[in-house]
């Protein structure tokens, strides 16, 4: 796991084979990352499901409630198999969107 500071996020990038070293790598870290915005690319190298992806709801929700963002990023993910409050996406260029979008609904109350 890999854990890069930008200007307005934090990118922790998996490059690990499995799923479940990564997953359990993220959670002692993700405590301390409590009041960033957070972009974790899983690479297409790993073997990683939707119910491995589900995992990450509850963290997607307190970040919510904290007033950050959160976003993963995958190419291999059918978006459309995740609810829509769940963001998912394809690209690190449409994560960012994403946490720019956010930054404005809460600007304006959303």
């Amino acid at each position: 796991m890999q854990i890069d500071k930008k200007s307005n996020y934090t990118l922790i990038s998996f490059d690990e084979k499995q799923f479940t070293n990564c997953y359990n790598s993220f959670l002692k870290e993700v405590k301390a990352l409590e009041k960033e915005h957070l972009i974790l690319q899983i690479s297409e190298d790993i073997n990683v499901t939707n119910k491995d992806f589900l995992l990450f709801l509850d963290i997607a929700a307190q970040k919510k409630e904290n007033g950050t963002s959160f976003v993963v990023v995958n190419t291999k993910v059918n978006v459309n198999d995740f609810p829509e409050t769940f963001n998912i996406v394809p690209t690190l260029q449409e994560a960012e969107d994403i946490l720019e979008m956010e930054a404005i609904e809460r600007e304006l109350g959303f």
